[in-house]
């Protein structure tokens, strides 16, 4: 199918799980700036199989056509969406990478509409702020196989367009966690990214939000 002019892909599993109608919107990763992956499409395929969820794939515009200001909206219209079909108490969002960004983003935006609490937020190898001035980033970005701090920098400029570094809309680090579901974060230590999931641990703990 189509969203707001975008694909939208649904892969569910040959047996559902039992009687329950679980749902999933899946954010691929890829700085903002690259289309989906083989390796995603492999990861979806093996969650569907191994949950018994549906799972829903929206192919974003990717930047800097895409900007956050109207992807995020629009995959928060389609979360809320399965919302009213099934309840949020069978809906989950998750994302990887910058995908994992945009879902605590949605997650946010989500809340803010004043719609309930997801059942779960999972967020693998989150990007969660854009600015790239942590100074863990110095520390990790030797070990990193795969990230660069300038790279990322420079495609996160191109999605954020007239918003600022601070938007929780391009960087919901600088969000509040109060009304959101419980969280799962996934992080490795080579990864640039695992700053930012150090400073959601922190925020959490702070918050006393389940994750």
């Amino acid at each position: 199918g189509t969203v707001g002019g975008w694909p939208v892909f649904t892969v569910a599993p040959a047996v559902p799980a039992g009687r329950i109608d679980r749902r999933a919107v899946y954010l691929h990763g890829g700085v903002y700036c690259y289309e989906i992956d083989p390796l995603h499409w492999k990861l979806v395929a093996a969650l569907a199989v191994a949950t018994g969820t549906t799972i829903t794939v929206p192919i974003m515009p990717l930047a800097p056509r895409g900007t956050a200001s109207t992807v995020v909206p629009a995959v928060a219209d389609l979360a809320s969406a399965l919302v009213d079909e099934v309840g949020a108490s069978r809906v989950s969002i998750l994302g990887d990478s910058s995908g994992g960004g945009m879902a605590l983003a949605v997650a946010m935006v989500l809340r803010d509409r004043g719609v309930d609490p997801l059942v779960a937020t999972v967020l693998i190898a989150p990007w969660l702020d854009i600015s790239g001035t942590d100074p863990r980033l110095a520390e990790i970005a030797p070990t990193d196989p795969w990230l660069a701090v300038p790279g990322t920098h420079a495609a996160g400029a191109l999605y954020r367009a007239e918003l600022s570094e601070s938007d929780p809309l391009v960087s919901p680090i600088h969000g509040r966690l109060a009304g959101l579901g419980p969280i799962t974060l996934f992080s490795g230590t080579r990864d640039i990214l695992n700053a930012d999931a150090h400073r959601l641990v922190a925020l959490a703990a702070a918050s006393d939000h389940p994750l």
